[in-house]
């Protein structure tokens, strides 16, 4: 419950299923920890945010309580039983289905999904009316290795409905000591697929929050390193696209400015997708990367 400072005090109580020296947290909890984060950070973020960027963005940093950030660490599952997405595009570990995991990354996931977080982060944002996905549409956890990668591409314009336009996608980073030269960053290209990558460090216990639509393209970079970089993802959707564009377009990869061939590959891998789902939508292509709740 608030203090009389205002700021949050947790009471700490025990489970057995996490441990008997561990504090545990519900949504409610996180979320405030989240908007007295966002409260002081806010004025710096939307500055960030509003920068004249072709993809824009912000971080925030020291998002959580040292002891909270590294309970949601130590808690991501060991990736045998994660679903690994591999094609030209992508190499990487994601899990959705979050009853199947540990109970804090779930609660931490949906608590930003929190109706005043959303608002807070809308308010930094200056976009009105977001949307959390609680189906995790594309979100839910994810774990890159050694080797693995994201090349660059746009997000998905749509809901798995087809009914709200993406908007924001925000990205919390869970592996301490993670340091740059390992990659496993993100990168943006304000400049499109052949300029020049804008990288954001996948910095422990950092929040970076990025707008969505035709000219956002992101990936991430080659991780080179023995070790395990781990991410919690919601997205936020509105009912009218952020950039005033309503078209639909599928998830577009292209490759980087030296892979030529791959390039060409992804571009009519991703035009005859556009083609087919434009045609054919949710009868052939059933994502399987929603929370099925029931």
């Amino acid at each position: 419950m608030p203090g009389n400072s205002g700021r949050l005090v947790l009471t700490p109580h025990f489970d057995c299923k996490v441990g008997f020296s561990e504090m545990t947290w519900n949504r409610n909890e996180i979320a405030e920890l989240i908007l007295q984060r966002l409260r002081v950070a806010g004025p710096k973020a939307s500055a960030e945010f509003h920068l004249p960027r072709t993809v824009k963005s912000f971080t925030v940093d020291n998002l959580f309580p040292p002891e909270l950030a590294r309970q949601i660490a130590e808690s991501f599952p060991d990736t045998a039983k994660m679903t690994l997405k591999h094609h030209l595009g992508e190499l990487k570990y994601v899990g959705v289905q979050m009853n199947q995991y540990a109970g804090i990354l779930e609660e931490t996931i949906y608590a930003f999904q929190s109706p005043a977080v959303v608002a807070m982060v809308g308010q930094i944002c200056g976009i009105d009316g977001l949307i959390p996905d609680e189906h995790l549409y594309a979100g839910g956890i994810s774990a890159m290795v050694d080797g693995h990668f994201l090349n660059p591409h746009l997000d998905n314009s749509h809901d798995f409905a087809r009914e709200r336009y993406r908007a924001l996608n925000l990205l919390y980073y869970a592996t301490p000591d993670w340091q740059l030269d390992y990659g496993g960053n993100l990168e943006f290209w304000d400049d499109g697929p052949k300029g020049k990558p804008r990288t954001i460090e996948s910095r422990f216990n950092r929040l970076a929050v990025m707008q969505t639509d035709k000219t956002s393209w992101h990936s991430v970079s080659p991780i080179r390193h023995k070790g395990t970089r781990t991410c919690l993802s919601n997205y936020f959707f509105t009912l009218q696209p952020v950039d005033g564009q309503a078209d639909y377009h599928v998830t577009s990869f292209r490759g980087r400015p030296e892979e030529t061939f791959k390039d060409l590959l992804m571009q009519g891998d991703n035009a005859l997708r556009q083609v087919v789902k434009e045609t054919l939508g949710e009868r052939v292509f059933k994502n399987k990367h929603v929370y099925k709740k029931d």
